[in-house]
Parts: structure tokens; sequence; C-alpha cells
């Protein structure tokens, strides 16, 4: 199991087109479409007012997907099937969580006919295998997410930080499905579905060229460079365009 892909609503394709590949530096391969690994696409965009997360895709083999269906099942849990074929996918399932976010289970996520390689990213990016990154939710009922994700479709707790950040309390819970430190994580309530995403890159010389390439682009830094205690990660974060 993996995060498959994430799926943007926004306002202004152009900029975010711009961010995704002059400053992040993975591919457009048309129709919105954005590709960063050996898997055809990672990232779409569609245009819309809501400039927020629209849709968390999870890859699954079709074993594990089944077993997902059935737990969701056991809970009464409502599930619609829909046109795999939209996704490049074999199988597709849609549904919300308890937030409202929007999920799809997906199996069988078509692969890239050629290798990946970006014109920014030298040493490219850590995922394939481990799924597109990470992300970070909101969960206005924590404890109904967690047994949600944890219960019903598999994911296994990592660890929790909880600590105040300059005035702010932090409580967040953070959640694993293959070797990745935390594909998932949530902590209270957002004012968007999502509190961020992440992308991992294979060299930590990446991570400062994309800070100065931020910079450049005049993207508001949030948070500078700096090291998190439970994944290591030396990373920053930026404000997208949306």
């Amino acid at each position: 199991m993996q995060l498959g892909f994430l799926e943007f609503e926004v306002s202004d394709m152009s900029r975010w087109d711009s961010f995704l590949t002059d400053v992040l530096g993975i591919v457009n391969v048309g129709d919105g479409r954005y590709r960063l690994d050996g898997y055809a696409w990672r990232i779409q965009l569609r245009e819309g007012p809501a400039d927020d997360l629209a849709t968390v895709g999870w890859a699954l083999e079709d074993a594990e997907l089944n077993e997902a269906l059935e737990r969701l099942a056991a809970r009464g849990h409502p599930v619609q099937e829909a046109a795999a074929s939209e996704r490049g996918a074999a199988r597709r399932y849609c549904f919300a969580d308890p937030a409202g976010v929007p999920v799809e289970l997906v199996a069988g996520m078509q692969r890239a006919d050629t290798p990946f390689t970006s014109p920014l990213v030298s040493s490219g990016f850590l995922a394939d295998d481990l799924g597109l990154g990470h992300l970070v939710l909101t969960a206005p009922d924590k404890e109904a997410s967690r047994s949600f994700y944890q219960d019903v479709l598999g994911f296994r707790l990592s660890d929790h930080i909880v600590c105040e950040y300059y005035g702010f309390p932090v409580d967040l819970s953070f959640f694993h499905i293959n070797p990745r430190h935390h594909s998932l994580a949530f902590g209270g309530p957002q004012q968007k579905r999502l509190h961020h995403f992440m992308l991992e890159t294979k060299g930590v010389d990446e991570v400062g060229r994309c800070y100065d390439r931020t910079i450049k682009a005049r993207l508001s830094i949030m948070q500078t460079l700096g090291r998190h205690p439970n994944d290591r990660m030396l990373s920053f974060y930026a404000m997208t365009p949306s």
C-alpha cells in the first residue's frame, strides 16, 4: 500500500503548473497530470474555486483492496465503484473519510513506459514503492479519523508529536503503510482539507536548491530549514499558489 496520487482543485492552473515544474521540479505529462517517478503520474490538477485538496488516492494490490472493501462494508461505510480508466488504474473505489475528505482506493496504477528524469532534481525523488510522499489531513474528530485509518484501512501508528510550537499546541499522530516513516498524519481541524504534502528527494542538496527556487518564485516560506524529531527529514515549508 502507498500514497498513490493527489488531486487538487485550483483556481490558477498556470501558477500551479509553474509551481510544480519550475519550483518543485516534477514533470507535466499533459491533461493536468504530473509525474515524479516510475508511475505514469502522481499529481492531478483540475480547475475550480476550492483551492484545496480534491482527492487522496491510496494504491493497493488486489488482495489488499479486497480486504479493505470488506472492512468498509462491515462498518456500513458508503463506497462507490468508479471508472478506473479515469485514473489509469485497473480498479477504483470512492468514499469520504470521517473528516469528509474524498478518498479513492485504486489497484493497478499505470507505470510509465520510460525512466523518470527531472530537469531540476538531478538525483530524483524517493517515491515509487514508497508512494509519492506524505500528507497531513484535517481531522475535526481525531479519534474517529484514527479508528478509520487504523482499524478499517489498515494503517499502523508510527508515533506522536505532542509539544508547544511558538505558543501553539501541537498534537499530531503519524501513520505508516510501508517502510516510509509515515504516509499520513493528522492533528485537529484545519482551515483546508490539507495542511501540507511532502515530496522527498534522494539528495540533501536538492532541498537547498528547491529552497532557492522557492525564494526566486516569491512564494512565502512558512518554516525555514529544519529537521523533524521523528522521521529526521531535513525540510522547509512553502505556501502553494492556493
